[in-house]
C-alpha cells in the first residue's frame, strides 16, 4: 500500500506543476510577416565550335546561332517574384583568330532589348578566357522580363587564314543566378 501512495503523490505533484508552468500568448499574426528569399542557379546555353566549322565550301564564314526561345518569363511566378538576376558568360578561344561575340535579348517582335558584347582576343598559346558578369535589376530587370528569345552572333576578325584542318575551338558557357522575394 505504501508504494501505491507514493506513486499517487508523485502523480499529484506532477499535475500540480503543470498548472504553474510558464506560457505566453501565441502571435498568429507572425504568419503575415513570412518572407522567403530563394536563390536558383541554372545553366543556360553552351556550345563548342571547332575552327573548321568557320569554313564553308573553302570560304571563311561568320556564325550566327538561330534565336533560341527564352520563355521563362511567361510564367507569372517569375515575373512577379524575381528581384534580381545575375548572368555569367564565359568564352574560351583556342583558335588563332580574334572574334567579336554578341548576345542579343529579343522581345516577342524580335526587336533587340539588350546586347552583351565581347571582344575575344586571338589565341596565343596561353589560357584565353573572357568572362562577363551582367547583373539585371531595376530597369534592366524589366527588360529581361520582356525577353522572349536570345540570339548569338560570332564575327571573325582579320587574321591568318583558317582551313578545314585548323586547330582549336570557341567554347561558350553561360549560367544564371535568380534571386526571388516571396511574401
Amino acid at each position: 500500500m505504501n508504494q501505491y501512495h507514493s506513486v499517487k503523490t508523485i502523480g499529484l505533484l506532477l499535475v500540480t506543476m503543470l498548472f504553474f508552468s510558464c506560457s505566453s500568448d501565441l502571435d498568429f499574426n507572425q504568419a503575415n510577416d513570412f518572407k522567403l528569399e530563394p536563390v536558383f542557379i541554372a545553366n543556360l546555353t553552351s556550345f563548342d565550335i571547332p575552327a573548321n566549322q568557320f569554313i564553308e565550301n573553302g570560304v571563311e564564314q561568320n556564325i550566327s546561332v538561330e534565336a533560341q526561345e527564352f520563355d521563362v518569363f511567361r510564367d507569372s511566378f517569375f515575373r512577379k517574384n524575381l528581384r534580381r538576376a545575375d548572368f555569367l558568360f564565359e568564352i574560351n578561344n583556342t583558335i588563332n583568330r580574334s572574334y567579336t561575340f554578341d548576345i542579343f535579348f529579343l522581345d516577342r517582335n524580335d526587336q533587340a532589348l539588350f546586347n552583351i558584347h565581347f571582344d575575344v582576343p586571338v589565341y596565343t598559346g596561353t589560357k584565353n578566357e573572357v568572362t562577363r558578369k551582367v547583373e539585371f535589376k531595376n530597369a534592366n530587370l524589366d527588360l529581361l522580363k520582356s525577353t522572349r528569345r536570345m540570339s548569338f552572333v560570332l564575327t571573325m576578325k582579320a587574321g591568318p587564314v583558317l582551313d578545314t584542318s585548323s586547330p582549336g575551338s570557341l567554347k561558350f558557357t553561360s549560367s544564371a543566378t535568380a534571386y526571388f522575394l516571396i511574401e
